[in-house]
């Protein structure tokens, strides 16, 4: 094909009267290319293949035609790559390259968009009204915290009449996390909107049928029940239909997740994630209302939305069964329960931050959440029960290594020294806290030692004292005071006890 500069040459010298075949032996070019160029309106002059051999393709088109459509109907993430297609055509006796793969893949989806030429690949600008709606979806982002690498989940939240955004990152995609998402969202926007946008994520979707129609999972429909708000669904593989919040995944990860975040912890990423998103809002000029900052959008938005009456109690709720050492597994990772519920059942309710768990309608434990491996998470406490029964166990007691006791009792501990003895004398007196309670031992416990005694037997006197019922308050009135036998005013009685004496 034909340079531009060659054919305003070619133009420019046949205009100046020099002949086609001249022109030809001078640019060792063809006369029909030359006349060509001479013809071609405005010097335009290019080449168009109108029919493109296939020889090595050819007997494996329809085969090649049907893996595509087949991809093409694929969800993103399952999709196969080039490589992956030419290696399967190959298996079947292909014997072309790569690149011929490739080349007649770019033609047939060009002639695919020809094909659905009635508006399907082409796009409807939404306008949302105030208060109506917001959009949500997760995204994977690489973080460091604590000096090592994590990759984080981050949640989205955006609204979508005044672009206001809001990420908060997460250990895990769990329907916990989904809630605590939702309630620490709804809180920075100042209110709720009345209908909620969601992809087919299997925390808030159990069903995809055809169209619209859904079944939620049960406990997302509670929250948004708690919320009034309305949640949408969008179509399988039509990441358009909430396009907000998807252009928002692009746009945050170029601006806040790179270079590479380092903190150390998971709370101060996010504590920087929601400044961040204030200062996005303040400096981000509003698509549609360019004289409006976001955060001037969002005021004006408040009002229509939905007020927020409280957070939802968003746990994720199973059963599990307590070891004889009084633990339970959870997500990787063991913590202790009271050991009144060991060998039984008890229903664990995983928080974003926390576990809960419960044995009916008591509570037996409650443990900050962790995200590693084969960790054992022990509240001293649980075992107290058990190490009354067997004060042996304290010196080697795995609950019980490091063990932060209240500074009065380590004290104590340290007072009266080591050895079985000393144990012994020292778990009688946590044993009081069973019956007693921990403060109040703690103020017998200070009070011993007040007087320079670390004795086990004065804490528990100290506290079986009180114990003691208080003694009813004595009310004196002038009924009390009368007499009950007045005295008479007779002097002989004086004589006839001298005369019983002198008798005697």
């Amino acid at each position: 094909m034909l340079v531009l500069e060659t054919v305003v040459r070619i133009r420019r010298e046949y205009a100046g009267g020099k002949a086609i075949k001249a022109i030809a032996r001078d640019l060792h070019v063809s006369r029909k290319v030359i006349r060509k160029a001479i013809r071609a309106p405005e010097g335009a002059f290019d080449y168009r293949r109108k029919v493109q051999p296939l020889p090595r393709i050819g007997p494996f088109q329809d085969r090649l035609d049907v893996l595509l459509e087949e991809n093409e109907l694929r969800g993103r993430r399952d999709r196969l790559r080039m490589t992956r297609i030419h290696d399967l055509l190959a298996r079947e006796g292909f014997e072309g390259s790569y690149d011929a793969v490739r080349r007649y893949a770019a033609r047939w989806k060009v002639e695919r968009r020809r094909d659905f030429g009635d508006g399907t690949t082409a796009f409807i600008p939404m306008l949302f009204q105030p208060g109506e709606a917001y959009q949500f979806d997760w995204s994977h982002e690489d973080v460091e915290i604590g000096g090592k690498p994590m990759r984080v989940k981050v949640a989205h939240m955006r609204l979508c009449a005044s672009r206001a955004v809001y990420v908060r990152a997460y250990p895990r995609e769990t329907q916990e996390m989904l809630f605590d998402a939702h309630a620490r969202g709804f809180a920075f926007f100042g209110g709720v909107p009345r209908r909620g946008i969601y992809d087919n994520m299997k925390t808030a979707v159990t069903s995809v049928f055809s169209g619209k129609d859904r079944v939620f999972n049960r406990r997302f429909l509670i929250m948004a029940d708690h919320y009034m708000v309305e949640p949408t669904a969008c179509s399988p593989a039509a990441g358009w239909e909430k396009g907000q919040v998807e252009n928002q995944v692009q746009t945050i990860r170029g601006r806040f997740f790179q270079p590479r975040l380092r903190f150390a912890s998971l709370e101060e990423l996010n504590g920087w994630l929601e400044a961040e998103c204030r200062r996005w809002a303040e400096r981000q000029a509003h698509p549609e209302q360019g004289d409006q900052t976001v955060a001037q959008m969002l005021e004006m938005e408040r009002p229509a939305l939905q007020s927020m009456l409280g957070p939802f109690d968003g746990f994720n709720e199973s059963e599990h069964g307590v070891s004889g050492t009084c633990l339970i597994s959870y997500d990787r990772n063991r913590y202790s329960v009271l050991s009144t519920v060991a060998r039984r059942t008890v229903q664990v309710r995983a928080y974003a931050d926390r576990i809960v768990v419960r044995c009916g309608d008591e509570v037996v434990a409650e443990h900050p959440r962790f995200f590693g491996r084969n960790r054992t998470i022990y509240d001293p406490w649980h075992y107290l029960p058990v190490l009354a029964r067997k004060p042996g166990a304290l010196r080697n007691g795995a609950p019980f290594q490091d063990w932060e006791l209240p500074p009065a009792l380590a004290r104590l501990r340290r007072k009266l020294g080591n050895g079985d003895d000393a144990d012994r004398r020292f778990v009688r007196v946590l044993a009081a806290v069973l019956t007693d309670g921990l403060e109040l031992v703690e103020a017998a416990v200070r009070e011993a030692l007040a007087t320079g005694t670390a004795s086990d037997d004065l804490i528990l006197n100290i506290l079986a004292r009180r114990r003691e019922p208080p003694r009813p308050l004595t009310i004196v009135t002038s009924e009390d005071n009368a007499l009950r036998h007045p005295p008479i005013a007779d002097c002989a009685r004086y004589d006839q006890l001298r005369n019983f004496h002198a008798a005697a």
